[in-house]
């Protein structure tokens, strides 16, 4: 049996997020049923993690076994022709047989996109959060690189999060200004359900001026969702990159 990797790049805007679900549409349920029609069987599907519904992706990994002998690559374009428009995988390679890529994963980086110009055009309005309004984008920008280190973001995780660990390592957090695009960028070894839109919500917070940026670690202390600002709309998120350790032996 194959161990096959793929990378992909979506839109998630019309799908229920990443993870199966009866009756709706969703990324891994597409690619389960385009590769069941290839394989004549069953295929499960996993992935580096679950993106949530309306959150995209420019470099999600999955991997699957197949009996099928179908080439990589030629699997690849086998693939592209039977998932929808949406959704498209950017590579297939052959994966050692312990691969997986949640397990494997020792980083993934996001981005949250904001655009701050009175006008969104409208080929981008399905993939950032429209803000024209005032914001003091300095001192966010010094909130954000707060939220670097090793913390427990117990405070920035939606619920569901009580029975485990919360602490978390931010190897990278910052905001970027390039014309009217706002990029909040962080790459860690993991995030907690929902954190990284919870983070760039308490960073609006720090904007308007209803917290500082030197609150981030009264913030985070407070290990209280109730601290922190609001979630933020999932259209302007993208799963970025994933990063994983060598095999074992290699």
């Amino acid at each position: 049996m194959r161990n096959l990797r793929i990378k992909l790049a979506y839109d998630g805007t019309d799908f229920h997020g990443w993870q199966v679900q009866p009756n709706r549409r969703t990324i891994q349920g597409a690619l389960q049923e385009a590769l069941a029609e290839i394989e004549g069987d069953t295929v499960e599907v996993h992935g580096s993690g679950r993106t949530d519904a309306g959150v995209h992706a420019l470099g999600q990994v999955a991997s699957f076994h197949l009996k099928n002998r179908i080439p990589a690559d030629n699997l690849r374009r086998a693939v592209n022709r039977l998932l929808p428009d949406a959704i498209r995988v950017l590579e297939a390679d052959e994966a050692d047989a312990d691969f997986h890529p949640r397990r494997r994963a020792i980083s993934k980086t996001y981005e949250y996109r904001i655009w701050r110009g009175e006008v969104c055009p409208p080929f981008s309005s399905r993939y950032v959060y429209h803000h024209p309004y005032p914001l003091n984008e300095e001192a966010m920008a010094k909130a954000a690189n707060a939220f670097a280190g090793t913390h427990d973001f117990r405070s920035l995780a939606a619920g569901g999060e009580e029975k485990e660990s919360t602490v978390r390592t931010i190897f990278s957090s910052r905001l970027e200004k390039d014309g009217d695009l706002l990029t909040y960028r962080v790459r860690g070894e993991g995030f907690l359900y929902r954190m990284v839109r919870n983070i760039v919500g308490t960073l609006f917070e720090v904007g308007r001026g209803n917290f500082a940026a030197e609150d981030v670690a009264r913030i985070l202390a407070a290990k209280q969702r109730s601290q922190a600002g609001p979630t933020v709309p999932a259209r302007g998120l993208f799963l970025v990159e994933v990063q994983f350790r060598a095999a074992t032996g290699s």
